[in-house]
């Protein structure tokens, strides 16, 4: 018997709707995970739960990357299935998990991700330089605070020796944020925002919005809003959530490997930084012609497959 109840549901309320999907999903699997996790690291570990304070323990560590996990799960992977299948007949359809696509346009998104790195980087300079009134400042001391506390973890997480913690991140921090917050941002949010507002580049620019302030990450804000808003034109000119979360793996896995790699002192580390410094605007307008040059391309090459917005 289909269940029917939630399907032809106005955009406010199925984004209302959403979000309590969302909360009981995370709060779920936080309780789930907590059980778990006692035989696994004690009862006593857990009733002191490690902070930014204790990242260089390492038992600390693999507790925080535990959570990270499951957080992954918990917040973006479920609650998107559980959506789909309550709004929709097929949760394939519904999220795009269905839809074909050619090679051409897997390497074509694998180029433009890449391609972007100079425009990307350079808008996250311009964005580190923020500066506030001086009536924020207690603001602007928070926000620099919670953005170095997250450069800590990033790099805690990302240091590792061998080439199975390499393999680790490479799921943890590329792998399920890309098929997780692609199903959840691209596949259901910017469905609902496309459908409130009548329009596929409100809908992306929206979502990318809210995908960027998720993070919580104030002086990287632009750059990774300006990621969102790629994937999210990723998915309507190709019709399928697979090449954003293609994307967004190279984009997350590339950082991955670059820091493994400068480590062991086999790439330069020069090569996190490509356009990032203040003059660097011919690299970062040629990154940008080329990027819209690309996505023309993708759109071009399925233009069968481009979805069309429906209200």
């Amino acid at each position: 018997m289909a269940f029917i109840a939630f399907r032809g549901m106005k955009p406010f309320r199925q984004l209302l709707f959403s979000a309590f999907v969302i909360l009981v999903s995370f709060l779920s699997f936080t309780l789930l995970s907590l059980v778990v996790a006692i035989p696994v690291f004690g009862l006593d570990s857990l009733m002191n739960l490690p902070t930014i304070n204790d990242i260089d323990n390492p038992e600390s560590l693999r507790i925080l990357k535990y959570f990270q996990v499951v957080q992954s799960f918990g917040l973006f992977i479920i609650p998107p299935l559980i959506i789909g299948w309550l709004f929709s007949e097929k949760i394939s359809e519904y999220l795009y998990l269905n839809k074909s696509f050619t090679g051409l346009s897997v390497v074509l998104a694998i180029s433009v991700t890449i391609l972007a790195l100079p425009f990307i980087n350079f808008t996250g300079e311009l964005n580190s330089r923020m500066l506030l009134p001086e009536w924020l400042s207690g603001m602007e001391r928070w926000m620099k605070n919670a953005e170095e506390n997250a450069a800590l973890l990033t790099e805690a997480f990302l240091k590792v020796e061998t080439t199975q913690g390499l393999l680790f991140n490479l799921f943890m921090i590329a792998l399920l944020p890309a098929i997780g917050e692609e199903l959840l941002f691209r596949g259901v949010i910017q469905k609902i925002f496309t459908g409130w507002t009548r329009s596929h580049h409100w809908g992306i620019w929206i979502t990318a919005i809210l995908f960027s302030a998720l993070h919580i990450q104030f002086y990287g804000f632009i750059p990774r809003m300006l990621l969102g808003v790629l994937f999210g034109y990723l998915l309507i000119w190709s019709g399928s959530i697979w090449l954003p979360v293609i994307a967004h793996f190279v984009n997350n896995g590339f950082a991955v490997m670059a820091i493994f790699l400068i480590d062991k002192n086999l790439l330069d580390p020069a090569v996190e930084n490509i356009g990032g410094t203040p003059d660097s605007y011919y690299s970062a307008f040629l990154s940008f012609a080329v990027v819209c040059a690309l996505l023309l391309i993708i759109k071009k090459s399925n233009r069968d497959n481009i979805i069309q917005a429906t209200y």
